[in-house]
């Protein structure tokens, strides 16, 4: 099969971005990063695209009076690409609604989470000042509904009684960059959406397992 065309969003260093592209030169993963776009200049991760010589496109969000036109710019980059999925990693900014209909199903984003709990910002911090035992990350594609859409991937991470936000965020992280790779692998193959989720062929043959 043709490698999966990945445009990557960002806003900052870019760790998810990086541990994909590394997935893809270690050939674990089918797919070439065709964009690495930012919504901000000068950061961490447009310097690693370019480094890498890899098409790297920044539109400052700053000089648009609208997010309608923002996206407009954005969309009219995409078209020349044509990506199978745009992947969020660390995208600091919503998408429309408008947004997230041209490109229903084929927008993807990481949660620190598991989800549907602790959604929104400083998931980290509410994990802990909830009390859990367990937190993670969460692959989904997004939908119109803050960190909500169906759920891809999900990873889960012990949450140790002297943690803090550093260090459980550090222990999250490690699992998103195999998250994204995994929910990409699955991706490449055949599946559907099925309420919150998605279902993948290869695991409705799997014969099932019970502990």
């Amino acid at each position: 099969m043709p490698p999966m065309r990945l445009a990557i969003l960002l806003s900052g260093r870019g760790s998810n971005f990086r541990a994909i592209h590394d997935a893809i030169e270690r050939r674990e993963l089918n797919a070439e990063i065709i964009l690495v776009f930012s919504n901000r200049p000068d950061v961490a991760g447009i310097s690693t695209a370019e480094s890498l010589g890899l098409r790297a496109e920044v539109l400052d969000h700053r000089n648009y009076r609208t997010r309608a036109g923002h996206e407009a710019d954005l969309s009219k980059i995409l078209e020349e690409v044509c990506p199978d999925y745009l992947v969020l990693a660390g995208y600091m900014r919503l998408l429309s609604p408008a947004f997230v209909e041209r490109y229903r199903n084929r927008v993807l984003n990481i949660h620190p989470a598991l989800l549907p709990s602790f959604p929104g910002v400083d998931a980290q911090a509410q994990a802990l000042a909830y009390g859990v035992k367990v937190s993670g990350c969460t692959v989904h594609l997004v939908d119109e509904s803050l960190d909500g859409g169906p759920v891809v991937v999900q990873r889960e991470v012990p949450v140790h009684d002297d943690d803090t936000v550093a260090t459980l965020s550090d222990r999250i992280l490690e699992q998103e960059h195999r998250a994204y790779v995994e929910a990409l692998q699955k991706l490449s193959g055949t599946w559907r959406i099925e309420g919150r989720r998605v279902v993948f062929a290869e695991e409705e043959k799997a014969p099932a397992r019970f502990l």
